[in-house]
């Protein structure tokens, strides 16, 4: 076992000299417990409207793009392409406005997509406890919440207006999910908004402790990279590609169960690299628009077809499985099937 000292000095610049043997230890603790298998899925952007000013983000209230929410018409045809794929795990994204896409709301969702997916995600403004346990009992079993950046004084210049500035709400709703009993739990920072020595580091002793306390969840991290989008925010701190590997080995040393993501945010090739290095989840089929997979953008906006981000890796379901297989590994499309 890692303690946590020793996964502080994973992360220091003077571990790069080591990356090659830090790779092959990920390598060996990857294929013990997780074997050479790969879980796909995508997210599906219900709505784009947000009460919240972030800097970095597309959705911003303050960017002037247009804004939309899906009808249970146009969920029910995002729900039937994606399906028609072969993925049946899914990750839901509205916006974070309680006002434009109300729990109420997510839950008429949620059960038009059970029809169709054997697992669904939430990824949407936090939630008390028994709001995630009312989710629970209409068929979302994993919750995805990014604290985005942990550096208290950072994260208020970043978070600016809106509700996501209070800190500590948004810090509890893992916890909160845990204790309502959501199946897994992912949590995230995004690179690139602080040393990313400092957040991964913080990153992690979060994950353990979320792992400790309730084993029963499989606990996974997400490190996605700032992507352009709208605003043209400029990232503040450079993660490279090398940094992604150090990143990466060192999470899955320390945390041997912790299930890693690595999002279409990053370029096919880097993407392929990573994956023997600790990766268990990859999303696939990607956009980050409303209704991205089945209605077309308009051009000025006006349908609320703005990407939240841009993203690097454009490859279909099929693609990424073929991709996958020919690696020697097993896509899988389906693990997990409510009782």
């Amino acid at each position: 076992m890692v303690n946590e000292k020793e996964f502080s000095g994973m992360l220091a610049e003077s571990a790069e000299s080591s990356l090659e043997a830090m790779a092959q230890r990920a390598r060996e603790i990857t294929l013990r417990y997780f074997g050479r298998t790969i879980q796909l899925y995508t997210p599906i952007y219900l709505a784009n409207y947000c009460d919240n000013a972030c800097l970095y983000c597309g959705f911003n209230i303050n960017n002037d793009i247009g804004r939309r929410r899906l009808t249970a018409e146009e969920v029910e045809a995002e729900a039937r392409f994606i399906s028609s794929t072969g993925l049946k795990h899914i990750l839901v994204l509205t916006g974070e406005s309680r006002a434009m896409s109300p729990v109420s709301y997510i839950k008429d969702c949620v059960k038009i997509l059970k029809k169709y997916f054997s697992s669904i995600s939430i990824e949407v403004y936090p939630l008390t406890e028994a709001e995630y346990s009312g989710l629970i009992s209409e068929g979302v079993d994993g919750l995805t919440v990014y604290q985005e950046v942990y550096d208290k004084e950072i994260y208020a210049k970043m978070h600016i207006a809106g509700p996501k500035s209070d800190y500590d709400f948004r810090f509890g709703a893992p916890e909160r999910g845990a204790r309502a009993g959501m199946r897994s739990i992912n949590i995230g920072v995004l690179l690139g908004l602080n040393d990313w020595r400092k957040e991964v580091y913080l990153l992690g002793l979060h994950a353990k402790y979320l792992q400790d306390k309730y084993p029963e969840a499989d606990i996974g991290v997400s490190i996605p990279r700032i992507r352009p989008q709208v605003s043209g925010f400029k990232t503040p701190s450079r993660v490279s590609d090398k940094n992604m590997v150090q990143i990466i080995t060192a999470l899955r040393i320390f945390l041997p169960r912790l299930g890693i993501t690595i999002s279409t945010r990053e370029d096919p090739a880097l993407r392929e690299n990573l994956i023997p290095l600790g990766v268990t989840r990859m999303s696939a089929g990607s956009t980050t628009m409303v209704g991205g997979h089945t209605i077309q953008p308009d051009g000025a906006g006006g349908n609320g077809n703005v990407c939240q981000f841009e993203i690097s890796d454009n490859r279909t379901v099929h693609e990424i499985k073929a991709m996958l297989e020919k690696k020697g590994y097993q896509p899988v499309l389906k693990d997990w099937m409510h009782i």
